[in-house]
């Protein structure tokens, strides 16, 4: 009985421990394309369940709020984006930070925004949904 019981512990043990592991760097990057695909297809509501209502945006534009994404998801035409170079951390269970690079072909208010951008996103544990609170790109310079 006493095995039994220390079995049961070992196995519970193990999978709190699983359930509470931050997601691997490919999950993370899973993520971050969900939410790029969403704003590429202008796709409001499927950005929605991946970024969170109050998130914040610091872009060579200006800073912005979940307002200000939305009206910007209709002033992009994007044809492409591809994300490179993932690297994703964390220090918390329920945080993660991640850079990387994104190249997009498309056009932001009838101008050319083509190129290739340094991106970052911090990413919280939110109700058991992990969604991005922050995030930021900026193009590279030539």
């Amino acid at each position: 009985m006493t095995k039994l019981m220390s079995y049961t512990m070992a196995v519970l043990l193990a999978t709190i421990a699983v359930s509470m592991a931050v997601p691997s760097n490919d999950d993370m990057m899973a993520r971050e394309k969900a939410a790029w695909q969403a704003f590429k297809d202008k796709n409001a509501d499927g950005f929605k369940k991946v970024v969170d209502h109050d998130m914040l945006g610091v872009y060579a534009e200006g800073i912005a709020d979940m307002a200000k994404e939305m009206s910007d998801m209709a002033k992009w035409e994007m044809k492409s984006f591809t994300i490179s170079d993932y690297k994703s951390h964390s220090d918390e269970k329920d945080v993660v930070v991640a850079t990387y690079t994104v190249t997009l072909e498309g056009t932001y208010d009838g101008k050319d925004a083509s190129g290739t951008y340094n991106a970052g996103s911090v990413w919280k544990m939110e109700n058991g949904k992990w969604l991005a609170i922050f995030h930021t790109n900026i193009l590279q310079a030539k």
